[in-house]
């Protein structure tokens, strides 16, 4: 089998035993998990557990301390070129140039890129994303949502076969929120691979395929959603059976209470909210 054919058929992203202090900081303590081809994975974690971190190694910015990690079948450590070519990486805030228009946006990334018929590639993204209507108005008046869209746009020109997305819907209120779940879902339909880190924990019940806790630089449990719920039996009011929710699992297994649940009975319908932030990772 050529080497070709086995980094297509092996996992998008494999991380194992991952490890990265600041001087006395120990930041990662051996971080493992893989993402397959074509879904959505969602890292959650507190503030500080180092969900940026893991970006940042994972997209060639920073050097890990221990372990190997690959990107689309290329070490991070040894092929960075390659990963490089592979990926695309979005911030936690839309980096779009607000006195050029959506259109100009695209046209620019594209030919720095030097990519033929750049015109094209901007008139199919802004179709795709549904800013067509908007393409010829500056970025600057857009909303938070459109701005997110055109951001996450310009991500994917050239082609990425894997997008990270790092606490992409921050600030955003509701409504551009949901914009951006459609455009991220668009992504995993057309076959691109999302690494998305999130302070919501409904937005990874939402997306992701496959959810991980990271928790004092270790990933603590991974699975898929119904997995995670199983960890917890479901509660019972008045002989109604509930779920538990991805919020009752995060706080149970990282030992501490939800908020507003007072005591921190984890499962316990009346203290739990439906949705909150954990926190943002810097």
């Amino acid at each position: 089998m050529s080497t070709n054919t086995e980094r297509s058929r092996g996992p998008a992203i494999r991380v194992r035993n991952v490890e990265k202090s600041y001087k006395e900081l120990h930041v990662l303590k051996g971080v493992d998990f893989e993402v397959a081809r074509g879904s959505i994975f969602a890292l959650l974690g507190s503030n500080g557990a180092g969900k940026t971190t893991a970006i940042k190694i994972l997209s060639t910015l920073l050097k890990a301390d221990g372990g190997t990690a690959s990107v689309n079948g290329y070490d991070v450590a040894t092929q960075a070129a390659d990963v490089r070519e592979s990926i695309s990486l979005t911030g936690q805030f839309a980096a779009v140039d607000e006195v050029l228009t959506g259109r100009e946006n695209l046209v620019l990334v594209a030919r720095l890129r030097h990519l033929a018929n750049p015109g094209k590639i901007a008139d199919d993204l802004l179709a795709r994303f549904s800013l067509t209507e908007a393409g010829g108005r500056k970025a600057g008046t857009y909303s938070g949502g459109m701005r997110r869209r055109l951001d996450i746009s310009m991500s994917l020109i050239g082609n990425p076969p894997i997008i990270f997305l790092d606490e992409p819907t921050t600030g955003l209120d509701p409504q551009a929120r949901i914009e951006v779940w459609d455009a991220v879902k668009e992504l995993a339909r057309n076959g691109t691979t999302v690494l998305l880190t999130t302070q919501y924990l409904d937005e990874a019940e939402q997306l992701a395929d496959r959810i991980a806790i990271l928790h004092e630089g270790r990933i603590i449990v991974n699975g898929t959603l119904a997995e995670l719920k199983a960890l917890l039996p479901p509660a019972k009011v008045e002989y109604v059976e509930k779920q538990p929710t991805l919020e009752d699992v995060f706080f149970a297994v990282v030992g501490d209470s939800a908020p507003g649940t007072g005591a921190g009975n984890v499962g316990d319908p009346a203290g739990s909210p439906v949705s909150s932030p954990v926190s943002t990772d810097k």
